[in-house]
């Protein structure tokens, strides 16, 4: 009989909106909402609306191109008003404890962090959203290796830029690292990179959902917890419904597609 020989997890890279936390949601649609009425802007995202608008990447694309399909034309200063008015409604949302990690993610950061694996932070946000964020969770999670925003590199996500700058700093070989996403574009930017990945979309993230299983290494709903099983969308089934470390060693397996 054949035994296969399960590589060791050197790291794991996360993204942070949607995969670490739901930050979208309560964080950063209700911000946008308060600046566009702050500015005199005619926008309100509801959920359902936002929920289309998550497939552009990068919160202000994501307003230019809404804008313009309103028949709105707004200037770079208007652009960067809304940044700016933004990121400090999310981070008073933050800050009052509006958003969440989600299911599992408490319990296999401390269980990476009690075998030794890296973990390290990418994502396309901003270093002050991220910091906010892991000030209000530092009591419930150990410390990341590092962390890699859209501050550090020229182009976020789909590009690999932020994935092969952490794979750089931390040293490891791709081959035995994982990201962990929750988009198309998280998925895209992972893969380009040379990582396998464990896709977890957002429950409003239909598009990941429908269209990435024959790219990541496994896609579940979520991460598990006792009494919360994940449920599998497509790869391999987890023992009790929950991502472990073994689990996750067992993606290193997975033939690239």
């Amino acid at each position: 009989m054949l035994l296969l020989k399960v590589n060791r997890l050197s790291a794991v890279f996360w993204d942070v909106d949607g995969t670490l936390a739901d930050t979208e949601m309560d964080g950063h649609r209700p911000a946008f909402n308060t600046a566009f009425q702050e500015l005199n802007l005619p926008f309100v995202w509801d959920e359902a609306l936002y929920n289309k608008l998550l497939a552009i990447p990068g919160g202000l694309r994501r307003v230019k191109l809404h804008a313009e399909a309103c028949g709105v034309a707004l200037s770079q200063e208007q652009l960067e008003q809304v940044r700016d008015r933004k990121r400090l409604h999310y981070l008073e949302r933050v800050r009052q404890g509006h958003v969440k990690l989600r299911p599992g993610v408490r319990r296999l950061l401390q269980e990476l962090h009690r075998a030794g694996v890296q973990q390290w932070i990418v994502t396309s946000s901003g270093s002050a959203s991220v910091l906010a964020l892991l000030e209000q969770v530092q009591h419930q999670i150990p410390h990341f290796d590092g962390v890699v925003t859209s501050d550090d590199v020229s182009s976020g996500k789909p590009a690999p830029d932020g994935y092969l700058l952490a794979l750089q700093r931390s040293g490891v070989d791709a081959a035995t690292s994982l990201a962990i996403e929750d988009s198309a574009a998280g998925l895209s930017a992972a893969r380009t990179a040379g990582l396998r990945c464990l896709l977890t979309p957002s429950p409003w993230d239909a598009d990941a959902l429908r269209d990435a299983g024959d790219k990541a290494a496994a896609v579940l709903d979520q991460l598990g917890e006792p009494g919360q099983p994940a449920t599998v969308l497509c790869g391999d089934s987890c023992q009790d419904g929950t991502v472990t470390l073994k689990y996750l060693e067992t993606l290193l397996l997975v033939p690239d597609r």
